[in-house]
């Protein structure tokens, strides 16, 4: 599969204080409009929205679900317990985030759009049912 979406296990520095990592890469810090913080209670999906014009970079520390759909093609990623994984979807591409832990999950997203609520960016596009 041409996939145009990039995945990558980022690297994490911990210590007796807790866990420290670098989400965006100075590259691509500049083109970003949107930045949020999203804390996932155990079995909670989000997500399952794609974005007409914006691309998103989320960064997830697992455990996790991912799925992503590009045209017909749906994957499922899976981010193991105490990794982090970047993603980068570009416009059009679906994605939604399970927690498939039992304590609340993190995920870092930025967008280069900016959020307007008067017209946001989002299609709804369920890729995991709710309920």
């Amino acid at each position: 599969m041409n996939s145009r979406v990039t995945i990558e296990e980022l690297e994490s520095h911990a210590d007796a204080r807790g866990l420290v990592f670098e989400p965006v890469q100075p590259e691509h810090l500049a083109a970003q409009r949107n930045a949020h913080v999203v804390i996932t209670q155990p079995g909670g999906i989000r997500g399952n929205h794609y974005h007409r014009h914006g691309s998103e970079i989320t960064v997830i520390l697992g455990p996790a679900l991912v799925r992503l759909r590009e045209g017909q093609t749906v994957r499922d990623i899976p981010v193991p317990p105490g990794k982090i994984v970047r993603f980068f979807f570009p416009p059009g591409v679906a994605h939604a985030f399970q927690n498939t832990g039992t304590a609340p999950m993190l995920a870092v997203a930025f967008n280069s759009q900016a959020f307007d609520p008067a017209q946001p960016d989002v299609v709804r596009d369920t890729l995991i049912p709710i309920g």
